[in-house]
């Protein structure tokens, strides 16, 4: 009997054992299960956050198409009245047509005399035929030496090269062409309708080699000046050639414009900078520039769009709010700070770098603050956010090169890219020249015939 109740007992401890580790195991995997969920909430917030990057928030739609307006806009002001009116002034005139009646409409007297009453302005311009000139060179024999004397084709200014199109001619195609960015059909229709001239495709493309070929020794030119600059703005945007994928850069500044369309890579950088480049590079944070050795400063309204984003995505975290604030009011204070004294402005750099780092590091290594990946970015990149402190006459944005990069990207959604390596060739020294004389608020119609008249280099 005995022996049967230390059984049972025994039965009864390990039963016991074994509730207890079930319970133990069931307690992991409720925490388990706790986790995954917390994660399973993480990766759906950032999820949201994707897809209000891709498609806009509340789009509704592909990416690309802005949300319907909820609110109907704000009844405007009346325009405050300004000194003076900004009326078309009047033109010198080039012709005058005078009207007069010669007789009375009533009675049929015969008008004498008359005084101006008024005037009226009209602008036109005139829809006239190219001219066609003749050059015939006549040759002559000296009664002396009796030898038979021809003139020179002396045609410099008129002509390039032994072609038939006039300077004027080739520099309006090419205007039209890059400037006002004209497909070449459009140029040819242009042509026939309002001048009655037929040029094909092909003549239009030869003349715009023809040009770019010219415009080679200035491309290099600009390329020098960019080197000497202290300041340079680097950016690139997306070039297809024959349909394969490639990208056009442009390295900017102030007063001059370089494009070359290579690979998405940091040897274009040495490319065009050379080794002897000792000024700031100014770009955003993309990868490709985070090899030079040199001054750098990163663009501050991608950082500070890219904030502007994540807060859109979490509207209601005010941690978040709090933050992009701190983050903004210190980009506000460095801007608007300012020193004559070279030493002061580099103390004032190394504490907005503190202070900003302040701001980034409880958030770079926690994997709840949804900022981290922001917070990170400006831990490595703190050294390279407040250079225009230091250096006064470096940005502290990469306008600059987007600016330069508008005109590139609207004939790429006109045309789609070029087709062969000569057409890509010409696109980017066509795009050189013409945006450094857009920079300087040149004419680019008198510059380029200024190009095609001037003897080559």
């Amino acid at each position: 009997m005995d022996s049967q109740e230390d059984l049972t007992a025994a039965s009864r401890e390990a039963l016991l054992g074994i509730v207890a580790a079930q319970q133990t195991v069931n307690a992991e995997l409720r925490a388990t299960v706790g986790e995954l969920q917390s994660l399973i909430g993480q990766l759906q917030q950032r999820i949201a956050y994707l897809e209000a990057r891709l498609g806009g928030k509340g789009s509704g739609g592909p990416p690309g198409n802005k949300p319907a307006n909820v609110q109907a806009p704000a009844a405007k002001k009346p325009r405050k009245p300004r000194p003076r009116g900004f009326a078309r002034q009047r033109m010198v005139p080039t012709r005058r047509v005078e009207h007069a009646l010669d007789n009375c409409p009533d009675c049929g007297t015969r008008l004498l005399g008359g005084w101006v009453q008024r005037r009226r302005e009209v602008i036109e311009i005139p829809i006239l035929p190219v001219t066609v000139t003749e050059h015939v060179y006549l040759a002559r024999q000296c009664p002396l030496c009796h030898r038979r004397r021809v003139p020179q084709a002396a045609l410099g200014g008129v002509v390039v090269g032994r072609q038939r199109l006039g300077v004027n001619l080739v520099s309006l195609i090419v205007t039209l062409r890059e400037e006002g960015r004209l497909p070449v059909r459009t140029i040819q229709w242009y042509l026939a309708t309002c001048h009655q001239l037929a040029l094909s495709v092909g003549a239009i493309v030869g003349l715009l080699h023809q040009t770019a070929r010219q415009a080679k020794p200035a491309v290099e030119a600009i390329k020098q000046a960019v080197q000497a600059s202290p300041a340079v703005c680097a950016d690139e945007t997306g070039w297809r050639q024959n349909g394969h994928n490639g990208y056009a850069w442009t390295f900017s500044t102030p007063t001059q414009r370089f494009f070359l369309r290579r690979g998405r890579n940091k040897a274009v950088v040495d490319e065009v900078l050379g080794e002897g480049f000792g000024g700031v590079v100014v770009s955003d944070f993309y990868a490709a520039y985070d090899h030079y050795p040199g001054l750098h400063q990163r663009c501050w309204p991608h950082l500070l769009r890219d904030i502007h984003s994540l807060r859109m995505v979490y509207p209601d975290a005010a941690a978040l709010a709090g933050w992009a604030k701190a983050v903004r009011d210190l980009y506000i204070e460095a801007k608007g700070f300012h020193s004559h004294d070279a030493r002061r402005r580099r103390q004032a750099q190394k504490g907005f770098e503190r202070r900003l780092l302040r701001l980034a590091l409880p958030f770079a290594d926690d994997p709840l603050a949804v900022q981290a990946r922001l917070c990170r970015r400006i831990r490595r990149y703190a050294k390279e956010l407040f250079v225009f402190v230091g250096e006064p006459g470096v940005p502290a944005d990469n306008n600059q090169a987007e600016r330069s990069l508008r005109h590139l990207v609207t004939c790429r959604k006109i045309s789609g890219g070029t087709r062969s390596d000569a057409g890509t060739d010409t696109k980017m020294v066509l795009a050189s020249v013409f945006g450094t004389w857009r920079a300087q608020g040149l004419n680019p119609f008198l510059q380029c015939r200024t190009l095609l008249t001037s003897p080559p280099l």
